[in-house]
């Protein structure tokens, strides 16, 4: 720790009891052949003005730049980076926000990839770097007032977004990836599996692009397309998607002629 002994150091260290050594006296290296270091904060900072040490550089960050410096540990390894399930819907917005107000709102989760709003309606979408801070600065800023007006942030759909059924129980994300990967770029390829782990035959095709979804959807819709050798084409729909705290729209419902 800075400022504190060393475990097992030579000169200058406290002897037992609490009372510290003679200082070394006379020229040359110290008995022992070791050097007294200075500590770490002294090497790489200004030392303390006279009369008492300065007040440590760490002290002084702010929780949010303390956050800030932290981003990249909220990405997942391998992850794709400013992918659409980074994208936020807010809404609610004052008519006279402005571009810059808007990015400050979301300063603390790091650089947006991209930013739009629309001032008539009252809306905006935001692409962070990470899902994982997408959905942070969701349940922060959720709900918050500005200018009399409280705040509604949602992911926002992804439209390049297809559902696979029909897959066999032997493919993986991978394989799932590169077969759809003929269609254009993918930003993310997910089998669904169940709480044991295995197969439950569908999967989630997210790609970069609605021109490479559409590609896509009409291939397999108008032939056959296989991803393994066994006769079984897969079959693929738009994805429907549904906030959590939206629960189920009425648009979405199946209809019961009962009600």
């Amino acid at each position: 720790m800075p400022g504190g002994p060393k475990p097992g150091g030579g000169p200058g260290m406290g002897a037992p009891g609490g009372h510290p050594k003679p200082p070394h006296r006379g020229g040359g290296e110290p008995r022992g052949g070791r050097q007294h270091h200075a500590p770490y904060h002294q090497q790489h900072h200004q030392g303390p003005p006279p009369g008492g040490p300065g007040p440590r550089t760490e002290e002084k960050i702010s929780d949010s730049e303390g956050f800030k410096a932290n981003l990249s540990l909220l990405r997942r390894p391998g992850e794709k980076t400013y992918t659409q399930r980074c994208r936020l819907f807010v809404g609610n917005l004052p008519a006279d926000i402005t571009e810059d107000e808007f990015k400050r709102l979301f300063a603390k989760y790091g650089e947006p990839g991209e930013v739009f709003i629309n001032k008539g309606k009252g809306f905006g979408f935001i692409k962070l770097e990470s899902r994982a801070l997408a959905e942070i600065a969701k349940a922060e800023l959720d709900d918050t007032p500005m200018r009399g007006r409280q705040l509604r942030v949602r992911f926002a759909t992804h439209a390049a977004a297809l559902s696979v059924r029909n897959l066999s129980p032997y493919v993986s994300n991978e394989l799932l990836e590169e077969a759809f990967s003929q269609f254009g770029p993918i930003e993310r390829a997910v089998v669904i599996v169940d709480d044991r782990g295995r197969s439950t035959g569908k999967g989630i095709v997210e790609f970069a692009s609605k021109p490479a979804a559409r590609k896509a959807f009409e291939r397999c819709s108008e032939g056959v397309f296989l991803l393994t050798t066994t006769p079984r084409p897969v079959i693929v729909e738009p994805l429907e998607q549904l906030d959590d705290e939206d629960g189920l729209p009425e648009k979405l419902a199946q209809k019961n002629p009962m009600y």
